[in-house]
């Protein structure tokens, strides 16, 4: 498991914050407690991958509310719900709401750590878009209006010959501009270079 990611932990109960907490540390995971969710908001930063771990029953503001303002909010990060209630109908909405996974307490650790995991992979994922969709604009800013059209069409599988018939100029420029392209957006090869350019669609 990777440690640059937080684990948040949002739940009324001391015990169960410090417990959770004790288990993320034993596989090498960084946590960080919230004794509400109103807390968790005020914590939460988003430079950086994260999962939530949440209670669904809170005062002042439940999981299910919570869910709700990520959503308004856009904030997208992946949500293990924990319930000790066993209420089916709460656990279908965390669902729907979009939790990724709703384990009922007393939970198995290593369920919880199976949640986890994948919890994790998918925000890395996530957060590894972003940052390529970052790093497209930035770059894609220093392209001339000739290099964006070669790029858009080398993206498309196209070579520097039948581009160069495309856009009526010669081959040699055609590549001149692929290698200017290349420095410019900072990949080594097309399939670099699509793979950027579809990240930030």
């Amino acid at each position: 498991m990777q440690t640059d990611v937080t684990v948040y932990i949002v739940d009324d109960d001391e015990a169960v914050r410090h417990s959770l907490s004790l288990l993320m540390q034993s596989v090498g995971l960084t946590a960080k407690c919230c004794a509400s969710a109103r807390a968790f908001l005020d914590t939460y930063s988003a430079s950086s991958p994260a999962c939530l771990i949440l209670d669904i029953r809170m005062p002042e503001m439940s999981g299910l509310d919570l869910q709700r303002i990520l959503n308004d909010r856009r904030i997208q990060i992946p949500a293990i719900i924990i319930t000790g209630h066993g209420d089916v109908p709460l656990a279908v909405r965390a669902m729907k709401a979009g939790a990724m996974d709703v384990l009922e307490k007393p939970f198995n650790d290593q369920a919880l750590l199976d949640a986890i995991n994948k919890a994790v992979a998918i925000s890395i994922a996530a957060y590894q878009e972003q940052v390529d969709r970052v790093k497209f604009q930035e770059c894609a800013q220093h392209l001339s209006p000739r290099e964006r059209e070669i790029m858009d069409l080398l993206i498309t599988g196209k070579g520097s010959k039948e581009i160069a018939t495309q856009l009526g100029i010669s081959r040699k420029t055609v590549d001149v501009h692929r290698i200017h392209i290349m420095e410019k957006m900072q990949v080594r090869s097309v399939v670099e270079l699509a793979r950027l350019t579809l990240s930030n669609d």
